[in-house]
């Protein structure tokens, strides 16, 4: 059997078994350094375009890949990286990139590259996701979550390649977050020329499980749901990384990662539980960095399924909700009470809406008007792994089963392994749903159109469903204009919106904390919810 004959997910898994562990994580070898990183939870793919996931993202885009644009680490801020240079037009319709030379692809022992990076590596990346009739658009699913979400099909009229090194994207409409757009993890630049080789030994699969890049590390192999190894890009346009071999220690326990960085089995963790936090900032080996995570946590009603396309449901479930309680239990202080769908650190954040109350007589009176004064059953879904905007899944769907048995609504919880849930949430199986998100490029358009638009609500990233006419034509006007104040004031318009029509219950914007030996030099935390490693070092 052969891998093109495999589903993506089993050539996936398959794949991962035949590659080769060669030494134990936390090399002794004194001529190098070797740092060890317990990640959260495996990653969906090695392909950043097929995935919404951070576990991918860092396993994938903000290792190994590079973008045309990219932010710099620690910030939003963008900065040139593939391309060196660009300009737009005065239309705002055409964007020309000026590509930067000499950048060396990684050499591999199963590719070795024969030319540099160029024009050609920036068609394939986005064509393939673009054009449906493009040979590799169906490879691995070919499902483009994130690129639909923010209707780029439509956006994007013409990818042009001028010369080797430059290129030229046409707009069908100006769009203000475009730029930042092109930083974003989706936006990765894989190699034209590995995938005709791999094409060429019928193994195409291979592009998006063993990457080849330009980035800072190299994928060296995976074990399924144990270890990824990488190693210093020796070849690197920004310089060899400090660290020289990677390693990603899947740990999808908070306590057992601790338990690690406590025995030196892990230099770093991220999302600890927020019961430990007291303990490790005692710990003169640990240090920990926190800060407000650009985020929020949220329960997404899905919308096309009754009782919760009434709004009154929707509503009548949302006073139910103590959230004081849920802050006090789950977040142990590090997070505050959700009231927008986006975070009052970003522009545009209406802090005229008003919180909703925790009032079950009201929704006990609600759900009555809506016709359900004896209650009905529905399900919650749980997280199943610490996420930065919810440490504790589990916990919060009890908590609000607890509530919701209050007015007579039972709910069952269900849970599936982290990839399993995000492949069954975005195809609507649920009925309510735990879920949250960080934002990608510090644009509110990054959250309000992406997890609410109705074109996002055919596509997956909007897990609520919801397609709101009036809603979905003022973020679709906010991301037309480049004038920020008429932005902002569209966007406080839609949060208005958003919360009379209630597709989620808004939870919590969390505070985000990194736990690492203190022999870990330069870690900057990423705003945007990554875990970067170029410019991390050991002491000595």
């Amino acid at each position: 059997m052969t891998l093109r004959r495999l589903g993506a997910g089993c050539a996936f898994a398959l794949l991962a078994a035949w590659l080769p562990v060669s030494a134990s994580a936390g090399s002794k070898d004194p001529q190098t350094k070797a740092f060890v990183y317990c990640s959260e939870a495996s990653p969906e793919s090695f392909n950043p375009q097929l995935s919404i996931a951070n576990t991918t993202f860092d396993a994938s885009s903000r290792n190994v890949y590079n973008r045309l644009v990219e932010f710099e680490r620690g910030t939003t801020t963008l900065r040139p990286a593939l391309a060196e240079s660009w300009a737009i037009s005065p239309d705002g319709l055409v964007y020309t990139f000026h590509l930067r030379h000499n950048v060396a692809f990684h050499t591999t022992p199963w590719f070795t590259p024969t030319r540099p990076f160029n024009a050609d590596d920036v068609l394939y990346s986005f064509q393939r996701q673009w054009d449906p009739n493009h040979p590799d658009h169906a490879l691995s699913g070919g499902t483009y979550e994130y690129f639909n979400s923010m209707d780029m099909p439509k956006l994007i009229k013409a990818i042009e390649k001028i010369d080797d090194y430059t290129v030229r994207f046409v707009l069908s409409q100006p769009e203000a977050p475009f730029l930042a757009n092109l930083a974003m993890d989706f936006a990765s630049i894989l190699s034209a020329e590995y995938a005709a080789a791999m094409h060429a030994a019928g193994t195409p699969e291979k592009i998006d499980l063993q990457p080849v890049a330009t980035g800072p590390f190299q994928f060296v192999s995976y074990q399924k749901d144990a270890i990824i190894r990488f190693k210093a890009n020796p070849d690197y346009w920004q310089g060899k990384p400090a660290i020289d071999t990677l390693i990603f220690s899947i740990t999808p326990d908070p306590a057992v990662a601790y338990a690690k960085l406590k025995a030196g089995e892990c230099q770093l963790i991220p999302y600890p539980n927020p019961s430990d936090l007291s303990a490790m900032r005692r710990d003169p080996e640990i240090r920990v960095m926190s800060q407000e995570g650009l985020n929020v946590g949220y329960l997404a009603f899905n919308t096309q399924k009754p009782p919760f396309d009434d709004v009154r449901v929707r509503r009548a479930l949302d006073l139910a909700i103590n959230k004081d309680a849920i802050i006090a239990a789950v977040y142990q202080g590090e997070g505050r009470k959700a009231k927008n769908p986006i975070p009052p650190t970003m522009w545009s954040y209406n802090d005229a809406v008003k919180e909703t109350a925790y009032d079950p007589e009201a929704a006990r009176r609600l759900l009555a008007e809506a016709g359900h004064a004896g209650g009905f059953t529905t399900d919650i879904w749980a997280l199943p792994v610490t996420r930065p905007y919810n440490p504790d899944g589990r916990r919060m769907a009890e908590m609000i089963q607890a509530d919701w048995a209050e007015v007579g609504v039972r709910a069952r919880i269900v849970s599936y392994e982290w990839g399993e849930f995000l492949k069954r949430t975005k195809a609507g199986e649920h009925q309510t749903m735990l879920f949250g998100w960080i934002g990608d490029n510090g644009d509110p358009d990054n959250f309000l159109y992406v997890l609410l638009s109705c074109v996002a609500a055919k596509d997956g990233t909007n897990r609520a469903r919801w397609c709101n006419a009036d809603f979905d034509d003022v973020v679709t006007r906010a991301k037309r204009t480049t004038d920020i104040a008429e932005r902002s004031r569209l966007y406080q318009q839609a949060q208005v919106i958003f919360k009379q029509q209630i597709p989620w219950v808004t939870i919590a914007h969390s505070v985000v904390s990194t736990a690492m030996s203190t022999a870990v030099k330069n870690y900057k935390i990423d705003p945007l919810g990554g875990h970067i490693f170029n410019g991390v070092d050991l002491a000595d």
